[in-house]
């Protein structure tokens, strides 16, 4: 066997041994975050809007089972779960609502917020119905808040996660690039595409940051959204949804699965 085949061989086996370990690594992990109970917090990209199939028992929290904390529970079976994540919430009604199951044997806690405290809604609906230059200036307005209001909410309420789950991995899960730019695509002009993808990259930025101050993992869904954005012509998010105006601009089931669910998987 000639030197380069032998290196290409070794280089080969060591490729599989490293996969083998990286795969047993995480499935211990798993299995650690499984040990105790899973708490899932936060908004609707936690509670599922728009990946349909909603618990009726949760109202207007739009509580789906093709979420990734459900399907994170179906796949690991944890001690216990909890799934409070709530449409529309924003870091003081997570403070005020949904932190009651968190305790010294919680092992894991999941959580995506921060685009209500910034205005989310509202950003969308100003940039489908005005001007470029009223969008951005929508935008500007959120990334102020973002800049200098978001992160000391941020970090209260990570505080407080920390205090009432000691021991718990907890995982902060950020928010996708909506748009894949330079497409033909119909819709929101180019401008406002980029400068609405411009402002998740800092809301990624700010909520990763605040994250890693408090010890805490931060798994970036950009990377699993990537090729799959609105304009894409494979997209995990729903565009303007006439029909069910709240699903608008969030993950569909697809998007749970294939985009949130393996973030959090790798990173619990």
């Amino acid at each position: 066997m000639r030197r380069s085949r032998i290196a290409a061989h070794v280089g080969s086996l060591l490729l599989t041994v490293g996969l083998a370990l990286t795969g047993a690594a995480s499935a211990q992990a798993s299995q650690q975050a499984a040990a105790g109970g899973y708490v899932a917090l936060g908004d609707s990209y936690s509670s599922g809007v728009g990946a349909g199939s909603y618990i009726s028992s949760s109202g207007s929290c739009d509580r789906s089972t093709k979420s990734y904390p459900y399907l994170w529970n179906a796949a690991h079976s944890p001690a216990s779960f909890s799934f409070t994540a709530c449409s529309g919430a924003k870091t003081d009604d997570v403070l005020s609502g949904q932190l009651g199951a968190l305790n010294s044997a919680t092992s894991l806690v999941s959580i995506t917020i921060g685009g209500n405290d910034a205005g989310f809604a509202d950003v969308m609906t100003t940039c489908v119905t005005s001007s470029d230059s009223t969008c951005v200036s929508r935008i500007n307005t959120a990334r102020a808040y973002v800049t200098s209001t978001l992160p000391g909410k941020l970090d209260n309420l990570y505080s407080v996660i920390r205090s009432k789950a000691p021991s718990a991995r907890v995982v902060v899960i950020g928010y996708p690039r909506f748009y894949m730019l330079g497409q033909t695509c119909l819709g929101l002009s180019a401008t406002k595409r980029s400068a609405i993808n411009d402002a998740s990259d800092l809301m990624n930025a700010t909520i990763a940051k605040a994250a890693a101050d408090h010890g805490f993992a931060f798994g970036d869904v950009r990377t699993t959204f990537n090729g799959h954005e609105i304009c894409s012509g494979d997209s995990w998010l729903h565009s303007v949804n006439w029909l069910d105006i709240g699903e608008s601009y969030h993950p569909t089931a697809a998007g749970q699965s294939g985009g949130y669910l393996p973030v959090l998987t790798n990173a619990a």
